[in-house]
C-alpha cells in the first residue's frame, strides 16, 4: 500500500519521531511505500518524492503558537475567535493535505500522534477533516492524550474544552487505534468502548550499539570526564517530568568527586527554560558544577547516542511520568544498568513486570537502601555486564522489531 504519515515533526530526538522511524523501517520491509508530510525535518536527508515539508504542521510555526497560547495559557474573554481562526487554518491544512494525498495517490494514513494529543489544534481538526473528506482509511498512533498532562490542555473556556474532547482522540468510524502501553488500551475500553491495539514502542536489538569503538573512544573525554573517572548517563530531554534532579541528587548522596552524570539532551521544549534554570539552582546549591555535565552541545541528534552510551557506566531514568520510556529500552539495548523511577501510568505494567533487573525507586524517594544497591553495580564492572546481558534478552523478547513487525502487519490489512 501507499501510507501516507502525517507528523508534526521527525528526525529528532523525541518519542514521537524516533518510534515514527522504527515504523518507517518495518512499513518498506513489509512491502508498503511510505511517504511523509512534516512541519519540520530534522537532521533528515530529504527525498522529495516520498517527503513534503509542509511548515504550517509544525509545532513552532506561529499559527499553531498562537493556537497554543490562546487556548491554554493567556486566553481572550471570549473564545470565539480562536474556535473561528482554529477552522479557518484547519480548512487551509486539509486542502494542502488533500493535494499531498492526491499527488502521491495516498491509500492509507498513518496520524503520528496529532489525532491524540492537541498540541498541533488545527493540525489534528484538519487530519479529521480530511479521512471525513477523503472515507481514506486511518491509523493513529496514539502516544498520549491530553488529560493524562495535568493542567497543561485544559482552557478556562468551557467551549475550548469541548472543542478538544470533540477532536482528541479521533473517533471517526472505523479508525484504527494503536496505542503504545496498557493503560491506553484500559482508556479507549473505558471511556469510549473502543479496542485499540497495544503497540509496544521498540528497539532493534540486531544491530550492534553503544559499543566502544575508535571513532567514539574520546567521546566522555570530550564532555569533560576524565580517564579515572566514571560516567552515569542521562540520555534524555531537559523537561520537567524527567525528574533530572533526582539524578543530581544521587550525584550528592554518592558523595564521589569521580562520580559525573552526563546529560545528553537539550532544553528546547522546556518553557523559558523554567525547569532548568531550577536543576542549574540545585547544581550550585549542591556544589556539583564540576560533576554534571550538560552534553547536548556534542550530541547532534539521536544518531549519535550509541556514542554516548558506548563508555557511560550506567543509566538514570528517574521520570515521574512518561507514555512509554524509549530511553529505559534503549539503556537495555546498549547493555547498561538502569536506575529508574516507577513512573506513571506505564513502568511495572507494561515494562517493570517482564523480568529486568534494575534498581527502583517509588514515588522519585532516593533511601539509603537504594542508593547502596546503586553503588554497588556502579563500582562493579562485572555486575554490570552480567546484568546488562540479562536485560537485553528480556528487551529482546519483549520489544524487538520482530514484535512491532507482528503488531503492524496486523494493522495495516484492510
Amino acid at each position: 500500500m501507499r501510507i501516507g504519515i502525517i507528523i508534526g515533526r521527525i528526525g529528532g530526538v523525541d518519542g514521537v519521531a524516533l518510534e515514527t522511524e522504527k515504523w518507517i523501517d518495518i512499513l518498506k520491509k513489509l512491502g508498503h511505500e511510505v511517504f511523509i508530510i512534516s512541519g519540520e525535518f530534522e537532521s533528515w536527508e530529504m527525498d522529495y518524492e516520498h517527503h513534503t515539508l509542509f511548515p504550517a504542521l509544525s509545532f513552532f510555526s506561529a499559527e499553531a503558537e498562537w493556537e497554543q497560547r490562546k487556548a491554554f495559557f493567556e486566553p481572550d474573554s471570549d473564545p470565539d475567535p480562536l474556535l473561528d481562526h482554529v477552522e479557518n487554518w484547519s480548512d487551509m491544512i486539509e486542502r494542502n493535505l488533500l493535494k499531498w494525498v492526491r499527488n502521491k495517490k495516498i491509500e492509507v494514513i498513518l496520524s503520528e500522534n496529532a489525532s491524540a494529543l492537541p498540541c498541533q489544534l488545527s493540525m489534528g481538526v484538519a487530519i479529521k477533516k480530511l479521512i471525513k473528506t477523503t472515507g481514506l482509511p486511518i491509523v493513529t498512533h496514539d502516544h498520549d492524550f491530553h488529560w493524562e498532562r495535568g493542567e497543561r490542555y485544559l482552557s478556562v473556556h468551557g467551549e475550548i474544552n469541548r472543542y478538544v474532547d470533540d477532536n482528541f482522540p479521533l473517533l471517526l468510524p472505523d479508525v484504527k487505534h494503536a496505542v503504545i502501553n496498557t493503560f491506553g488500551v484500559e482508556t479507549f475500553r473505558k471511556r469510549f468502548d473502543i479496542d485499540a491495539l497495544l503497540v509496544p514502542n521498540v528497539m532493534d536489538f540486531n544491530r550492534i550499539y553503544g559499543v566502544p569503538t575508535p571513532e567514539n573512544q574520546f567521546f566522555l573525554r570530550d564532555v569533560g570526564v576524565k580517564e579515572d573517572e566514571i560516567a552515569l548517563l542521562q540520555v534524555t530531554r531537559i523537561v520537567r517530568r524527567k525528574a533530572i534532579e533526582t539524578a543530581i541528587s544521587l550525584i550528592d548522596q554518592l558523595n564521589d568527586k569521580k562520580l559525573k552524570l552526563v546529560i545528553t539532551g537539550n532544553n528546547n521544549d522546556d518553557e523559558n527554560k523554567e525547569y532548568y534554570n531550577e536543576l542549574i539552582d540545585q547544581i550550585h546549591e549542591l556544589n556539583l558544577s564540576r560533576q554534571i555535565i550538560f552534553a547536548a552541545h556534542k550530541v547532534l541528534d539521536h544518531k549519535d547516542l550509541s556514542d554516548v552510551y558506548a563508555h557511560g557506566r550506567a543509566c538514570t531514568y528517574f521520570s515521574t511520568y512518561e507514555g512509554f520510556g524509549n530511553a529505559f529500552v534503549e539503556s537495555v539495548l546498549a547493555k547498561k544498568p538502569i536506575f529508574v523511577n516507577n513512573y506513571k501510568p506505564v513502568y511495572m505494567q507494561d515494562i517493570g513486570n517482564k523480568g529486568f533487573d534494575t534498581v527502583m525507586i517509588e514515588d522519585s524517594i532516593l533511601s539509603d537502601e537504594k542508593v547502596r544497591q546503586m553503588a554497588e553495580i556502579i563500582y562493579d564492572p562485572v555486575r554490570c555486564r552480567e546484568i546488562g546481558e540479562h536485560n537485553f534478552k528480556v528487551g529482546k523478547k519483549y520489544f524487538s522489531y520482530e514484535v512491532l513487525e507482528q503488531k503492524l502487519n496486523e494493522l495495516f490489512t484492510f
